[in-house]
């Protein structure tokens, strides 16, 4: 009503008669010159608390925080009256700013400028915080990876991503220092041309000329729906780019033949290869040596070209392994050497280690062309040899037809090679590999493992790759790492971690039933209860891990007679499909759970389904112990 009330009795045939008078005029123009110089203060003193509030932790946060955004509720008269202790004459560090560089900010223009800054400043911060609070770090941490500078990262990555609640922000505070009305009076007072501001003259006009007073209301009412419309979704929130399309899933694409591989230091596409700081041209091969202390405790070594899957539970360090590498996380402590270079004390942007998160972290706001020159461009590459050099990239993945796509245009597996591409077009020393194959379906996860193979096959550092896929970790890895509570349980080869995995978790992992115990004169005495015969017995007392392979394990609706010696009634829970074969789960009050693997015929001939009453049983002989 008070809007459509404007509308009504606005006088639209005296409109241009009331706004071109000199007084509003003369408000008008101080009106723009008070709320821009309101906003740079707002921009020059907002941004870098905005950054303080969701980037540092601090005691006394929260403090600050409502400190910030007290204006915002603080009655502006009550405003005023707040500067005037504080700025004016007789306040608080007004005698000092007069006596010492003689600045009066009350009844002065820029007394106007301050107390819309004062009142406006908080929309900027609490947007802008809210910008950078909703940014995901794993892109300013992989555009370090890849070699940029702080400084680089806030204006080519987190500048541009937070620009939208910039925008936003800064919008609202222009608006807000336009309308400022209680605390300009109170604290700058009513002088026309110096501080006499638009809303000012309105409360002037409407005393002796309300027609007038409500032809200004309208301008005002007019510039501030402008800003909210300009608002509208398209600076608030994560529009949707209306121009993108889903792309088509690309067809499997033939393995790159060694010709068109990558050469390390080759320049390939006619791009100069970044310099080493210590050496002045990279080595072509990179040896690592690390000693990672904190939560993770370990020692790494491998030689060039060596591919480590990195496996564990839930909580066992691997993401906190890669991160201390990166040298980006207080949890652990990495004294890391590749090659000839200790980069134990440089940062992560020095480290020449490039890191593929499981989502990718692809620049929204950048092509994949652009995404893959990002790291070239950071070591100082030209800008056009960088994008030729990118673009030969993109090819040799089968996503070079993507080039000027944006990652919101992208299918995921699309996506996983653009980011492939743009940690081995910065030619790192190590590569990390978190999960990167995790969110991708079946058929894509499979093409996307065989390039990655092939490439990862030319590599001459070391590739560490977090992973849960025992077909992973058997088909890309040349060893295989195993984690539990930061700790190294096993490091070897696949094919000896899949006969003779150490940890119940990994057993579990790779299909097998595992079942931890203390050895005994006849067998094993299980953790949970029950007893476990064996063929080969450790010695008495021995930690040992008891690993069954789901096929040895037989299925019977009946205690079976004969040789068996592991014979255990149980209770089918569960029932799933691997392959050709079911899985059967079979819990039992005698031994732990237990995972048969039978044949469809098989489950069909005992009539097996959830809850039937089954016998399990193991031969001695196809028990495998590992000592741990």
């Amino acid at each position: 009503m008070p809007l459509i009330g404007i509308l009504v009795r606005t006088p639209w045939g005296d409109l241009g008669e009331h706004l071109g008078s000199p007084g509003v005029v003369e408000a008008l123009k101080l009106s723009l010159v008070v709320s821009l110089w309101a906003l740079g203060l707002s921009l020059v003193l907002g941004v870098p608390l905005a950054w303080l509030l969701a980037r540092v932790r601090f005691k006394g946060k929260a403090l600050v925080r409502s400190l910030v955004l007290l204006p915002m509720v603080l009655p502006p008269t009550v405003g005023g009256v707040a500067l005037l202790l504080g700025f004016g004459r007789r306040g608080l560090l007004g005698p000092w700013l007069e006596d010492s560089f003689g600045i009066t900010l009350p009844f002065h223009t820029s007394g106007a400028v301050v107390a819309a800054t004062f009142v406006a400043m908080p929309f900027l911060v609490i947007s802008l915080e809210g910008a950078l609070g909703g940014l995901k770090q794993s892109y300013e941490e992989t555009a370090a990876s890849l070699g940029a500078s702080p400084v680089r990262v806030f204006f080519t990555v987190t500048l541009p991503m937070v620009a939208p609640g910039l925008v936003a922000g800064a919008a609202l505070t222009w608006a807000r220092a336009l309308g400022e009305f209680g605390a300009t009076i109170t604290f700058a007072g009513n002088l026309p041309g110096t501080t006499q501001t638009l809303p000012l003259q309105v409360y002037l006009l409407l005393q002796d000329r309300p027609e007038a007073a409500t032809s200004v209301s309208l301008l005002l009412l007019a510039i501030a729906m402008a800003v909210l419309i300009a608002l509208r979704g398209r600076w608030t929130g994560t529009p949707v780019d209306r121009g993108a399309v889903t792309a088509p899933q690309p067809a499997p694409e033939e393995a790159p033949s060694p010709a068109t591989r990558p050469v390390e230091g080759s320049g390939t596409a006619g791009a100069a290869p970044p310099q080493s700081a210590a050496h002045g041209a990279e080595p072509e091969h990179w040896p690592l040596h690390a000693t990672v202390t904190g939560f993770n405790r370990l020692t790494l070594e491998a030689e060039p070209g060596t591919t480590i899957a990195v496996v564990g539970e839930n909580g066992a360090g691997k993401t906190t392994l890669l991160r201390a590498l990166l040298g980006l996380t207080p949890r652990a402590h990495a004294d890391l050497r590749l090659g000839d270079a200790d980069v134990t004390a440089l940062p992560p942007h020095k480290r020449q280690v490039a890191w593929v998160p499981q989502d990718g972290a692809l620049f929204p706001h950048l092509s994949a062309l652009a995404n893959t020159a990002y790291g070239l461009r950071a070591h100082g590459v030209p800008r056009a040899d960088a994008r030729r050099e990118a673009q030969a990239w993109l090819d040799r993945l089968g996503v070079g037809h993507l080039a000027h796509r944006k990652p919101s245009q992208l299918s995921g597996g699309q996506a996983q090679r653009v980011a492939l591409a743009r940690a081995l077009a910065a030619r790192p020393r190590l590569l990390l590999l978190d999960e990167p194959l995790a969110a991708l379906d079946q058929t894509t996860r499979a093409r996307v493992r065989h390039t990655l193979r092939t490439h990862l096959a030319g590599f001459g550092g070391v590739c560490l790759i977090v992973t849960h896929d025992p077909v992973e970790a058997v088909s890309l890895a040349d060893r295989v790492l195993v984690l539990a509570d930061g700790r190294a349980l096993q490091d070897a080869p696949p094919a000896e971690v899949s006969r003779h995995p150490r940890s119940p978790w990994v057993a579990r992992m790779l299909g097998r039933n595992a079942w931890p115990g203390i050895a005994s004169a006849d067998g094993l005495a299980l953790a949970a209860g029950g007893r476990l015969v064996v063929a080969e017995a450790l010695p008495e007392g021995a930690e040992a891990l008891a690993i069954i392979a789901p096929e040895a394990v037989s299925v019977h609706r009946d205690r079976p007679g004969g040789s068996p010696r592991n014979v255990w009634p149980g209770t089918v829970r569960e029932i799933t499909a691997v392959g050709s074969r079911l899985r059967v789960l079979i819990a039992s009050a005698e031994a732990p759970d237990l995972v048969a693997e039978i044949t469809p015929d098989a489950a069909a001939e005992l009539g097996l389904g959830d809850g039937s009453a089954v016998w399990t049983s193991v031969k001695a002989t196809e028990v495998t112990l590992v000592r741990l």
